[in-house]
């Protein structure tokens, strides 16, 4: 299990010093504590230390240490936000962190037949998704709602889902 926790995007700049705007994925910005890692594509993960998180019409804004202008802040455009794990609360038993899915095997409910395993979770059309991986390679889409998830078995690492009709067609 990875240590750290993917807990947000950085979205734009916000003003002219340095603030920038985050889509984020947990509920409180509590959360964050005095430092988070950021990750760009392509490079490691950069430690940047909290100056300050605050919500601003429904987005969250943050300033970090060594991003003093707008420049600045809009080099970090994309940038993933981590946290360390042992940051999270607790989990109640039969709770999952969306961050654990992928791997988890996926059953159709009709059938009993395994459809695949999840391989990616995408949470930036503000809604849940998941990418389903068939043993033969094909990627599904699939809109993970309680209406078409029927079960989540973390101790087994398995889901259960009803597709809604055509969904699977439009794929496979």
């Amino acid at each position: 299990m990875n240590p750290l926790m993917l807990i947000g995007r950085i979205i734009k700049p916000h003003g002219i010093r340095g603030e920038v705007c985050v889509d984020f994925y947990a509920d409180s910005p509590s959360i964050l504590g005095d430092t988070i890692r950021l990750k760009q594509k392509p490079g490691g993960e950069t430690p940047y230390a909290v100056l300050s998180a605050r919500y601003h019409h429904d987005r969250l804004l943050l300033s970090l240490e060594g991003v003093p202008d707008r420049n600045s802040a809009e080099s970090l455009r994309g940038a993933e936000i981590f946290i360390p794990r042992a940051r999270l609360p607790k989990l109640n038993d039969g709770e999952i962190y969306l961050s654990d899915l992928p791997g988890f095997t996926v059953i159709l409910e009709e059938t009993d037949e395994k459809l695949g395993s999840i391989t990616a979770v995408d949470l930036s059309s503000g809604q849940e998704i998941w990418q389903i991986t068939t043993p033969e390679g094909k990627d599904i889409l699939f809109p993970a709602v309680p209406e078409f998830v029927t079960e989540l078995d973390p101790e087994n690492r398995t889901a259960r889902i009803d597709p809604p009709p055509g969904l699977l067609e439009i794929y496979l």
